[in-house]
């Protein structure tokens, strides 16, 4: 028989513990913000090609410190990279052509090398429009082990950057889930666009969950509500960020690239954007 005064100081101890590690965890859940907060270029393409220090320096005040590019702006690269720092911007990822050819590879990243950047990225990763059949993963799994390899000579890392058609099923699985498995994973890595998946209708956090230290940078892009399930700025839409974020710091990852496609007012999304991820809690 069990005393009933241990039963009770059992049940106490018990008690007291669960409610110290519940709220552990939910301290632990509301305590971490971003470190750093970027953006694509394309999202203000159109204020770029008029005075783009203006519109870079406006980025900057809007809380943003890292953007992603896709060539300098200005007469070089060595202006470009002077303003940016003289700013407090870092153009830390550029994009990589989908080729296997190597004189292109190669003249691709110089140009990468010039801009100083840490990632290059390639927003396409198939030889077709899709949805894509087993044949086409293998063509492309090659492909992304090759440049990934050409890419590591030149001290950067290289990630390929999804889309919702990489969630729809082929024979054989997700092609998503093909390219991670079978392309190297010292070699290639991934820029997870949290929309695209949203579309696809698969779950953020169990790709990350599934794939954890594949995935190094984030696309932050929102989905408005509604069944045309149409982009939006982040903080505007129906994705869960925070649970997404918490799972992404647990693994190190460090950069969070807002993106909208389509933007009519791509200022606007930035400084919108800004004020929600600066002053989000997760």
């Amino acid at each position: 028989m069990i005393d009933r005064r241990k039963f009770i100081a059992t049940s106490s101890l018990a008690a007291a513990s669960l409610m110290t590690m519940e709220s552990g965890i939910f301290a632990a859940s509301g305590s971490q913000k971003l470190k750093k907060i970027g953006f694509i270029e394309g999202l203000i393409h159109k204020e770029l090609k008029g005075d783009w220090k203006a519109a870079l320096k406006k980025a900057v005040d809007f809380g943003f410190t890292e953007i992603e590019v896709g060539s300098y702006l200005g007469d070089s690269a060595q202006d470009f990279l002077s303003y940016c720092k003289g700013i407090g911007l870092k153009p830390f990822a550029g994009f990589i052509n989908f080729t296997d050819k190597t004189d292109e590879l190669k003249k691709n990243l110089d140009s990468l090398a010039e801009l100083q950047v840490e990632y290059a990225i390639n927003y396409w990763p198939w030889l077709t429009g899709g949805p894509f059949t087993l044949e086409n993963c293998k063509q492309s799994a090659a492909m992304l082990n090759k440049i990934g390899e050409m890419v590591k000579k030149y001290g950067l890392t290289f990630c390929w950057h999804n889309h919702n058609k990489e969630f729809i099923a082929m024979e054989d699985g997700l092609p998503f889930d093909y390219l991670m498995k079978n392309t190297d994973k010292d070699l290639v890595k991934c820029e997870l666009d949290i929309y695209w998946v949203v579309k696809g209708d698969a779950d953020p956090l169990g790709v990350l969950k599934k794939h954890s230290g594949r995935i190094k940078i984030l696309h932050v892009k929102d989905m408005a509500q509604g069944p045309a399930q149409d982009f939006e700025c982040p903080g505007s839409g129906i994705i869960d960020f925070p649970t997404i974020f918490r799972e992404a710091a647990n693994q190190g990852i460090e950069h969070y690239i807002v993106e909208r496609d389509n933007c009519p007012d791509g200022m606007a999304c930035l400084k919108s954007s800004g004020a929600y991820l600066k002053n989000l809690t997760f």
